[in-house]
């Protein structure tokens, strides 16, 4: 009989779509530097000119204020180079459930950096932000806040609006990691209004390897990697195949697949069915939560065991960020919200696709169900 094979990690990194995988193949020889003055060459490079005003159109921003990079962790590391009225560097705020890359660059400016309340449900503390932004207000230098937009091991969708006002407010800078949420939130500059926003392009159905940040024209940022592409702040030699892979995605990304039914369906069968057992980060019923995220504790079974399970049942989901797997440490986020240790191994993410069929979703429902039955006995 054959196996059946349902993919559930999509906030981990998403397949290519069929468009993608051909237009791919079709590029495969062309290998030209971009930089050099010959046709192949220049080819190559109107292929990248062409993808940074696809992704000026999709997210509705000049292509001039459009740079590439190797990945979303690079772009919110170059986020953090900011270059602030006569080089003083600013205090950071952020979020304590922000990704990684950004976590970890805070560690470098330790004595600058304030990392800022969030609640149990994992939504920043705006009154706290603004009341620290008031008490600093003394200070010379710029303010620069670092959100995500929405996280994407718990789902909650930040009120990212009202942090880039307060930040305004205070003359600060707003750096919003976008990664979790572009798949499902489509993004508009214009209202926004962050100063950088950062993506990779392997959540929206492209190759690896080709991350994205946007900037303000009047915001300057020093060289993460010295040279002379991407205008001297991220250099090398362009990768062609991820950043022609991104814009091709584009143009077919569609985001009416991304609708909350089947995760909706998912959960009514789980908190019916399996006693015990939570929805972590923001409420369902908020509209505050990623349409295709669902982070599930399950108290007392391990969540590495019931990842195994459903893997040996076809069903592929994760026990958080692909950023922490293999790493047994209790998970940033979770530790910031102030969950309960005990529960802090006992959880899944499940992010769908949005294209999963009935039959798939019973499917997901009944295994899981089992699984978790199994694995409780054996305590």
């Amino acid at each position: 009989m054959e196996t059946i094979t349902i993919y559930l990690d999509n906030a981990a990194t998403t397949p290519l779509t069929e468009e993608v995988k051909q237009y791919v193949i079709k590029l495969l020889d062309q290998f030209a530097n971009p930089s050099s003055l010959y046709e192949a060459g220049q080819l190559n490079r109107q292929l990248i000119n062409q993808t940074r005003k696809t992704i000026a159109q999709f997210i509705h921003a000049n292509e001039n204020d459009i740079f590439f990079t190797p990945s979303g962790c690079a772009s919110n590391t170059l986020a953090t180079h900011i270059v602030t009225k006569n080089h003083f560097i600013g205090n950071y705020y952020y979020s304590p459930t922000a990704h990684k890359s950004i976590l970890h660059a805070m560690d470098f400016v330790q004595s600058l950096a304030f990392d800022l309340k969030v609640n149990l449900e994992g939504f920043i503390d705006i009154s706290y932000l603004d009341n620290l932004l008031t008490k600093h207000q003394f200070l010379s230098s710029t303010p620069i806040v670092i959100t995500e937009y929405a996280n994407s091991e718990i789902g909650t969708i930040q009120d990212v609006k009202s942090i880039v006002d307060v930040t305004h407010k205070h003359h600060g800078i707003c750096v919003v990691d976008c990664t979790g949420s572009i798949p499902s939130i489509p993004v508009d500059v214009r209202q926004l209004q962050a100063d950088i926003i950062t993506f990779s392009g392997h959540k929206l159905h492209a190759l690896k390897g080709c991350g994205v940040l946007y900037k303000k024209d009047s915001i300057q940022l020093s060289p993460l990697i010295y040279g002379s592409q991407e205008h001297g702040i991220c250099a090398g030699t362009e990768n062609i195949l991820g950043i022609a892979s991104l814009g091709k995605a584009l143009e077919y990304y569609d985001y009416s697949c991304i609708q909350p039914f089947n995760r909706n369906y998912v959960w009514n069968y789980i908190k019916s069915h399996i006693p015990d057992t939570y929805l972590v980060g923001a409420t369902i019923e908020s509209n505050h939560r990623l349409p295709n995220n669902l982070y599930i504790c399950f108290k007392n079974i391990d969540g590495d065991s019931l990842m195994m399970l459903l893997d040996l049942k076809g069903i592929q989901v994760s026990t958080g960020s692909a950023c922490v797997s293999n790493d047994y440490t209790p998970s940033s986020t979770l530790t910031a919200i102030g969950m309960d240790k005990r529960d802090i191994h006992s959880c899944i993410r499940i992010s769908f696709s949005g294209k999963e069929t009935i039959h798939e979703l019973n499917f997901i429902c009944e295994t899981i169900h089992e699984a978790v039955e199994t694995l409780r006995t054996l305590c």
